[in-house]
């Protein structure tokens, strides 16, 4: 069941931002859009209390319980710029808007700009980290916490990994031609 409304958040978070998006500016309802677009949250809100009272009504945590954490933790790191970049989109190919900003190509500007990236990816992953622990205490010392401390891994991977690529602008700047 816990997979299913993890499926279910994902496919209403586009949904939404579909919706919000084509309310606004196709349809010339901004405030509508931007409702909807705020709905977003209330869906991460359902998927952990969902999950909150699957493991206190004795579920064993496993990988579902560690999945849903990682959820809510990239939506709240990466949510707001994919939505940013999904507006940017639509307002210039439906809209008239002015094209979307590429990132920088070359030295000093897009290392900044890796940074803030790898930024988001941290805080997305610290988001799950703090979930994952918070799940760890709730379920206290009579639960199987394996499965939750091998994602709490993963998470510290996805840190270093992104702090390894944004340093790697930083120390070797690629140079325009």
């Amino acid at each position: 069941m816990l997979v299913g409304l993890i499926v279910a958040c994902e496919v209403a978070f586009w949904v939404l931002l579909a919706a919000g998006l084509a309310f606004r500016y196709l349809l010339k309802m901004p405030r509508t859009g931007l409702a909807l677009l705020l709905c977003e949250p209330l869906l991460e809100l359902v998927l952990f209390t969902v999950t909150a009272i699957d493991l206190r009504g004795g579920a064993e945590p496993d990988w579902k319980h560690g999945l849903a954490a990682v959820y809510i933790g990239f939506t709240v790191g990466l949510g707001h710029a994919t939505i940013r970049w999904a507006d940017a989109h639509f307002a210039h190919r439906f809209a008239g808007g002015p094209p979307p900003e590429r990132p920088p190509k070359y030295g000093t500007a897009r290392a900044v700009h890796e940074w803030k990236v790898a930024g988001r990816w941290v805080v997305a992953a610290v988001v799950a980290l703090v979930l994952l622990q918070t799940a760890i205490w709730y379920v206290g010392g009579g639960g199987e916490t394996d499965s939750l401390r091998a994602w709490q891994q993963r998470m510290l991977w996805v840190i270093g990994i992104n702090v390894v690529i944004a340093g790697s602008y930083t120390l070797f700047p690629k140079r325009e031609r």
